[in-house]
C-alpha cells in the first residue's frame, strides 16, 4: 500500500501562485508515476499533470506553461507549482501514484480556491 499526504492548498487571488505537495510513504518502490488530479462538484476527476520516475511529465492544455510538477525522489514527494492561477482552476486536487504492485493510490485531497 501507498499511503498519500497532501498540503499546500488554500485560497488565492486570481494571477497568483500556490505550491501543492504531496508526501508519499509505505510501498513506494513499487511506484512508478505520479501525478495530480483536480475535481469540482458535479464533475468527473480530471488529470492535471503526471510525472515518471524517469522524470518524463504530462500536462493538461488547460495548464500547460502555468504550472509545473516536479519530484523529489530522495523524500519521495511530489510537487505542483501553479501560477497565474484563474477562477476555472478552483477544485479538489488530489495527489495520485501508480505503482506495479499497488496500483492506484489516491491523497485524501486539498481544497484550492482562486477568488479575488
Amino acid at each position: 500500500q501507498v499511503q498519500l499526504v497532501e498540503s499546500g492548498g488554500g485560497l488565492v487571488q486570481p494571477g497568483g501562485s500556490l505550491r501543492l505537495s504531496c508526501a508519499a510513504s509505505g510501498s513506494i518502490f513499487s511506484i512508478y508515476a505520479m501525478g495530480w488530479y483536480r475535481q469540482v462538484p458535479g464533475k468527473q476527476r480530471e488529470l492535471v499533470a503526471t510525472i515518471t520516475n524517469g522524470g518524463s511529465t504530462n500536462y493538461a492544455d488547460s495548464v500547460k506553461g502555468r504550472f509545473t510538477i516536479s519530484r523529489d525522489n530522495a523524500k519521495n514527494t511530489v510537487y505542483l507549482q501553479m501560477s497565474s492561477l484563474k477562477p476555472e482552476d478552483t477544485a479538489v486536487y488530489y495527489c495520485n501514484t501508480r505503482g506495479f504492485t499497488t496500483g492506484t493510490s489516491w491523497g485524501q485531497g486539498t481544497q484550492v480556491t482562486v477568488s479575488s
